[in-house]
């Protein structure tokens, strides 16, 4: 599947219809034929996000990944008719062979053992709920989330189940403060995962993740601050001091 998607890419930049077979045609075919943003689409065994070129950079990132990484969406753009580029029988100079769809989009192969992919975009630097997708869930923390339905039949090819485990976040401090965690398993975000104050000065959160090693630091008063209850700790070039933990 990534093959063909990185296939078709390809000839869609370079414009190399005619050397597609007919399974890389019909996908060039689709995503020529979209005219406007809109909801998440299935096809095939991949999904198609778009989003306005107006905004800056447009990213998804996905649950079932834990929020770990950001899918960063590509700008569609289409080849011009012949006419724009030729006049009198010769081509026009200084006139670029391709053209700003207005979409931004991101082709997303659908994972083995899921029914439905939840996730965030990350427009323009904030993460946010799909604006042009209905169907939405709450998450852990209370997050909203973005959601697409899988088909049944679709759900029936991919067979083997993905196995997730889940880890607690415990920190204490003042009663009262605001604490939330940052890592690798939501690209850092520190304002996505708030914890719960559980009793005066002891706050909480229970996080679905995949099994891995992961990242990860508290936010508290403005820092940033490695698990204090943790001694396996790393330091690193972009983040400094985070603590590590090991899903199994």
């Amino acid at each position: 599947m990534k093959t063909f998607i990185a296939s078709a890419l390809l000839i869609l930049i370079i414009g190399n219809i005619e050397a597609a077979d007919i399974e890389t045609y019909q996908f060039i075919d689709h995503l020529r034929g979209i005219v406007e943003p809109r909801s998440p689409e299935v096809v095939g065994n991949a999904v198609i996000f778009t989003a306005s070129s107006t905004y800056q950079r447009v990213g998804v990132s996905f649950a079932y990944e834990g929020f770990s990484q950001v899918h960063w969406f590509q700008q569609l753009m289409l080849p011009r008719d012949n006419a724009e580029l030729i006049k009198d029988g010769k081509k026009i100079k200084n006139i670029a062979p391709y053209v700003d769809s207005g979409i931004l989009f991101h082709v997303h192969a659908i994972p083995e053992g899921v029914s439905h992919l939840d996730y965030r975009l990350v427009i323009n630097g904030l993460w946010t709920a799909d604006p042009l997708n209905p169907l939405t869930v709450t998450g852990t923390a209370g997050i909203v989330q973005s959601r697409v339905a899988l088909p049944a039949q679709i759900q029936a090819a991919l067979a083997a189940a993905q196995q997730t485990g889940s880890f607690q976040f415990t920190f204490r401090g003042t009663p009262g403060e605001t604490v939330t965690v940052a890592g690798s398993f939501n690209n850092w975000d520190p304002f996505m995962f708030p914890l719960r104050e559980v009793r005066p000065g002891v706050f909480t959160l229970m996080l679905p993740l995949p099994p891995g090693r992961f990242q990860y630091a508290f936010v508290y008063q403005g820092q940033q601050i490695p698990d204090p209850a943790n001694l396996r700790l790393l330091y690193t070039h972009y983040r400094g001091v985070v603590s590590e933990a090991i899903i199994y």
